[in-house]
């Protein structure tokens, strides 16, 4: 069973309550993880929104990933290390990460301070939710096939009626 699944159990005995409880805590630990990212991208969000503004979206897009490379550079050298022979088994897709991560950066730079925060990432989570469902849906870029049911459908209506609220 894969750990994002949403687990669903028939309790037999003391093993089975304690294989239960130890899934639910490891998917509470990675939402914990995903509430970490979602709280640093809100917080980068306004830093490089003020950025944008005192030096301009490339000026906060270099200082950005300056410093992002002497954190990603420190936590490689105090790890178990890269396995850079892997690096060939990898599709040339995934090597796109780091534009689409200025892309990213770039965006949330520019758009912050013109738009404001709450309304920036709505419309961003929203463009994410659809695309997801799409990939998810399609499997595609090495995604597993998770397919669009109604219950999905009826949650990105919800955050697009949101959207709408917070444009107005």
């Amino acid at each position: 069973m894969a750990i994002y699944a949403r687990p669903q159990f028939q309790v037999w005995g003391c093993y089975d309550y304690a294989l239960q409880l130890g899934i639910a805590m490891a998917v509470w630990g990675l939402i914990l993880v995903a509430i970490a990212g979602g709280l640093a991208t809100t917080i980068q969000g306004q830093l490089v929104g003020l950025m944008d503004q005192a030096i301009g979206t490339r000026g906060s897009l270099l200082v950005t990933y300056l410093t992002g490379i002497g954190v990603a550079a420190g936590l490689a050298a105090t790890g178990e290390g890269i396995p850079w022979r892997q690096w060939s088994t990898l599709p040339w897709y995934t090597f796109t990460s780091g534009f689409l991560g200025i892309i990213i950066v770039g965006s949330i730079s520019f758009a912050v301070p013109r738009l404001g925060l709450a309304t920036t990432f709505t419309v961003m989570v929203a463009t994410q939710f659809a695309l997801s469902a799409l990939i998810d849906h399609w499997g595609w870029l090495g995604a597993t096939v998770r397919p669009i049911d109604l219950q999905k459908i009826a949650g990105l209506a919800a955050v697009l009626v949101g959207v709408r609220l917070l444009l107005k």
